[in-house]
C-alpha cells in the first residue's frame, strides 16, 4: 500500500512538472512572436533593385528562423523614389531602398561614389559603397539605420545612332538623370531629364536618340528594339541604400538586429555580382534578338573624356568641403579601396 502511494506522488509530481514546462514553453514562443516589417521600393519589381529586395527579404526570415517576415512593396506601391527617406523617417514604411542620387544634397559624402572615377563592375563598386559607409558612418544617415548599401553597374551609352569617338556626341539628345546629366553636358551632347518610364516613347518619337544608363536595361526595359548601338564608356555608377525606421530597428530584439546587420556586406557583393552577370546576360541577349553593335571608344577618347570630366571633381571637392567632410581623405579611401577591391574581388570575372 504504502508503495503504490509513493509511485502515485511521483506519477503526480512528474505531471505537474511537465505542466509547468508545457507553460514556460507556450510563454517563451509568445515572447518570440513574429515581426513582420514592410520594405518599399520604387523601380518596376523586375528590376536590380527589388531583385536583391526579394533576395533579402528570403535570407532575413530563414536566417531568423521566422521571427522576422517582411511584405515587400516594389513599384512605388508604397513610397515613390523622392519619397524614400522622408518616408521611412515618418514610418510609412519600416524599410526603404532609395538612389541617394534621387535626394540632391542630401547625402554630400557617399555620393562620392557616383563621381566618374572608372568603376568598371557593380561589385567593385558596391564593395566600395560599403566599406566606406563603415569606415566614416557619416551623419547624412543619422536618422535611420543602415542595413545595406550596393550600386548600379556602370552607365553606357545606348543610342539609335553609333557613337564611336566624343566628337559623335556633340548635340546629341540622350535621356540621363542626376550626375550623368553633367557627365554627358561636359562631354558636349544634350542631356535630356525625363523618367525612365517615358524614354521608350521620347525614343520612338525622336525626341531623344538615345539614353546614358546601366545596360540591363536593354533586356529588362527592353531597349535594344531601339537602341541598336552601345558603347561602353563605364562613365559612372549610382549608389543605393536600404534604411530603417530608427523606432522600428530600436524595438527589434539583439538576435533580430544581429540577423540584419550580419547580411549588410554578403547584401552588397550579392547585389553586385547579380548586377554585373544580368548585364553581361542582357548584352548576350540583345546581340542574339537584335544584333546589337558593342563599340569601345579609343584610348585617347577615353583620356581626354577623363580630361573633361575632371570639374565634376572639383565640384564634389567643394561642396563635400563646405560640408565639414574631409574630402581629400574620403577620395584618398574611395580610389584606395577601389583599387583593393578590383584586386581581390573580380577574379575571374
Amino acid at each position: 500500500m504504502v508503495r503504490w502511494l509513493v509511485v502515485w506522488c511521483v506519477l503526480l509530481a512528474l505531471l505537474v512538472s511537465g505542466c509547468q514546462r508545457d507553460e514556460t514553453t507556450t510563454d517563451a514562443a509568445a515572447t518570440q512572436e513574429t515581426v513582420t516589417l514592410s520594405y518599399a521600393n520604387f523601380p518596376p519589381a523586375t528590376t536590380f533593385p527589388c531583385v536583391q529586395m526579394e533576395h533579402w527579404k528570403e535570407q532575413v526570415e530563414q536566417d531568423s528562423g521566422g521571427s522576422l517576415a517582411i511584405n515587400t512593396f516594389p513599384g512605388g506601391t508604397l513610397l515613390g523614389a523622392k519619397d524614400m527617406l522622408a518616408g521611412v523617417i515618418a514610418g510609412q514604411a519600416d524599410i526603404g531602398c532609395l538612389c541617394m542620387s534621387y535626394q540632391p544634397g542630401a547625402f554630400p559624402m557617399t555620393t562620392v561614389t557616383e563621381l566618374p572615377l572608372g568603376f568598371k563592375s557593380s561589385t567593385v563598386a558596391s564593395s566600395v559603397l560599403w566599406d566606406l559607409y563603415q569606415k566614416y558612418q557619416p551623419k547624412e544617415f543619422a536618422q535611420v539605420k543602415v542595413l545595406a548599401m550596393f550600386t548600379s553597374a556602370p552607365t553606357c551609352i545606348m543610342s539609335q545612332v553609333p557613337v564611336r569617338s566624343l566628337e559623335d556626341l556633340a548635340g546629341l539628345e540622350l535621356r540621363a538623370s542626376g550626375i550623368a546629366s553633367q557627365i554627358l553636358d561636359k562631354l558636349g551632347a544634350t542631356p535630356v531629364s525625363m523618367p525612365m518610364s517615358q524614354t521608350p516613347e521620347a525614343l520612338q518619337k525622336g525626341l531623344v536618340k538615345g539614353l546614358l544608363s546601366s545596360m540591363e536595361v536593354l533586356k529588362d526595359l527592353n531597349f535594344a528594339e531601339y537602341c541598336r548601338y552601345e558603347t561602353l564608356t563605364n562613365f559612372q555608377v549610382y549608389p543605393f541604400a536600404v534604411v530603417m525606421n530608427l523606432e522600428k530597428w530600436n524595438s527589434l530584439s539583439a538576435q533580430q538586429q544581429e540577423v540584419l546587420t550580419d547580411l549588410s556586406r554578403e547584401q552588397a557583393l550579392w547585389t553586385g555580382r547579380y548586377m554585373d552577370a544580368h548585364v553581361a546576360d542582357s548584352l548576350k541577349w540583345a546581340s542574339e534578338t537584335y544584333q546589337i553593335e558593342q563599340i569601345n571608344l579609343s584610348e585617347q577618347d577615353q583620356v581626354l573624356a577623363e580630361q573633361k570630366m575632371e570639374p565634376l571633381l572639383a565640384n564634389w571637392h567643394s561642396a563635400a568641403s563646405s560640408r565639414g567632410i574631409d574630402a581629400d581623405a574620403v577620395m584618398a579611401d574611395v580610389l584606395r579601396l577601389k583599387t583593393q577591391a578590383e584586386h581581390t574581388l573580380t577574379k575571374g570575372m
